[in-house]
């Protein structure tokens, strides 16, 4: 197996967090009452309860690399997240950003913002 690094990100309810999720292609891996890892391909995200996280007040985040981005991104628009600039959850175009690759950003349900970050042919050479 290859080490990584998995974010550990907070749900207020497994379900809801499951259902989010789902709807653009994450599949439960595990799931218990004090844990729950979601699975896409390679990614995974992993879940602890936080039943009184308040989302406003949230600032947990992570970082999705994909080499689809315009993909992913459609595929969380189909499920019915918009384009906004408050609320959860939303989503932030893809843009070219000024650190120099193009990205987009979600926040799910509880405040977590994940950053939609396009692989670059560079950046795994």
């Amino acid at each position: 197996m290859n080490d990584r690094a998995v974010p550990n990100l907070p749900s207020r309810d497994f379900d809801v967090t499951t259902a989010f999720y789902g709807a653009f292609g994450f599949e439960p891996s595990y799931r218990s009452d004090d844990w729950l890892i979601l699975r896409r391909g390679e990614i995974h995200l992993e879940f602890f309860p936080f039943a009184e996280l308040v989302p406003e007040d949230s600032s947990f985040m992570c970082s999705i690399r994909v080499d689809d981005i315009d993909e992913l991104y459609r595929q969380i628009e189909r499920a019915g997240v918009e384009e906004k600039s408050v609320g959860a959850p939303r989503l932030h175009p893809i843009t070219l950003q000024p650190w120099g690759h193009r990205a987009g950003f979600l926040i799910d349900p509880d405040g977590t913002q994940l950053s939609l970050i396009e692989n670059r042919a560079a950046d795994s050479a």
